[in-house]
């Protein structure tokens, strides 16, 4: 909104100092200075408000250490990160974007989801919630429409590489390579790793690819259900998925700028996705708002996320991968959530599996997700927390590195 207003002010008055909204770096700043102002200034105000309306956390006796010293502290603080990231994001960021407007759009949705699931938790005494097929159901409608958009809409594109030629006056000239609809990725690793989904297709014949989006659209669909239920999942312990979460939303920035500019790309030799760059705003006031959150929400933690925050997170960052085509890099740049929800998904299955096999069913880890099997080691969540987020680290440069390993 400001960027309209400031264009328009220098356009008209050459005014001093407008022209800064031009760069996409300058809002990038801003938004992030914005959203930790207000998450850590107006946060405490949220929390206030929450106890006073008694919206606490009901904790199932797990048998962990600290657990029933929680019982009580608000949730839905999700409410904070959501008001921290959009605020800037509607002041400094170009609304009429393809892709600012499918993340605030994606933003809303999956946090709508989660507030209602919160609110029957709190408010209706259901400790189950919202019932699971319909957050499926939520999320399967969000990634439709995510696939629909990144498929069908005119400004959803990439560029070939730009070309340097020698006229017949024997001058260099660089020439611009068009803008194509494409439904290419990156496979991480590989080298020429760019990949498109329609040639999944060519069995079918040359006219198949046109029918790619029937294949596209599920495996979005896939990729938004399972990190926002990996985020979801994460969200255990104090401070685990709001710190995780930045980490990873970071690197998603970096990967942003470099694709979004055509020098970066060029260097890099990866594809230039035009407008892409706008989302380092978005994902600047979103960083932004995960620390200032992560400042009420690190151990002991004043406030709880809730699925009001954890499912936002997980579905912004899927969204946010698929748009910068790295989505085939989030086993690894989201490997705590891999790991947490691969963790449940052993536990129960082998657990179904031994009880049908032996008539009682066995365990692989003491609890999970992954991070109770560690409480229930005896380790401090503050510990668990640190070195999953050092681990997260370290997935995020492995991430960064696949820039030039391939």
């Amino acid at each position: 909104m400001l960027t309209y207003l400031f264009e328009y002010l220098e356009k008209q008055y050459q005014l001093p100092g407008a022209s800064l909204f031009q760069f996409s770096t300058f809002r990038a700043a801003m938004a992030i200075l914005f959203s930790l102002m207000i998450a850590t200034v107006y946060g405490k105000r949220v929390i206030l408000f929450l106890q006073k309306q008694q919206v606490g956390e009901t904790i199932r006796d797990l048998g962990l250490d600290g657990q029933k010293q929680k019982a009580g502290t608000p949730t839905m603080g999700g409410v904070i990160i959501i008001m921290a990231t959009l605020i800037p994001v509607i002041l400094f960021a170009r609304l009429d974007n393809i892709y600012i407007m499918l993340l605030i759009f994606t933003m809303l949705w999956m946090g709508a989801i989660g507030f209602l699931d919160d609110y029957i938790k709190v408010f209706k005494k259901n400790k189950e919630g919202l019932k699971g097929r319909f957050k499926v159901l939520g999320q399967v409608t969000l990634g439709l429409i995510v696939g629909a958009v990144l498929y069908f809409h005119p400004e959803v594109t990439m560029r070939d590489h730009d070309k340097s030629i020698i006229t017949k006056d024997f001058v260099v000239e660089q020439v611009k390579g068009p803008e194509i609809k494409s439904t290419m990725t990156t496979v991480p690793f590989f080298k020429n790793n760019e990949f498109d989904y329609g040639r999944l297709l060519s069995w079918a014949g040359d006219g198949a690819k046109e029918y790619a989006w029937l294949l596209f659209i599920p495996i979005i669909i896939l990729i938004v259900t399972a990190v926002s239920n990996g985020a979801n999942l994460t969200d255990g312990i104090d401070g685990l998925a709001a710190g995780t979460s930045a980490i990873i939303v970071f690197t998603l920035g970096i990967f942003a700028l470099v694709s979004g500019n055509i020098i970066f790309s060029d260097y890099l030799d990866i594809m230039y996705i035009p407008r892409v760059g706008e989302l380092l705003i978005f994902i600047t006031a979103f960083v932004g708002a995960l620390i200032g959150f992560l400042w009420y929400n690190a151990f002991p933690a004043q406030v709880f996320m809730g699925d009001t925050g954890s499912l936002t997170i997980g579905g912004v960052i899927a969204v946010i991968a698929i748009i910068v085509r790295k989505e085939l890099l989030i086993p690894v740049l989201c490997g705590i959530f891999f790991a947490e929800s691969l963790s449940v998904m052993m536990q129960v299955g082998y657990f179904k599996y031994t009880k049908k096999k032996f008539g009682e069913g066995r365990r692989i880890f003491l609890m999970s997700p992954l991070h109770h099997h560690y409480q229930k080691m005896g380790y401090h969540e503050s510990k668990i927390v640190t070195r999953f987020w050092i681990v997260g680290i370290l997935l995020a440069i492995v991430s960064i590195v696949t820039l030039k390993i391939r």
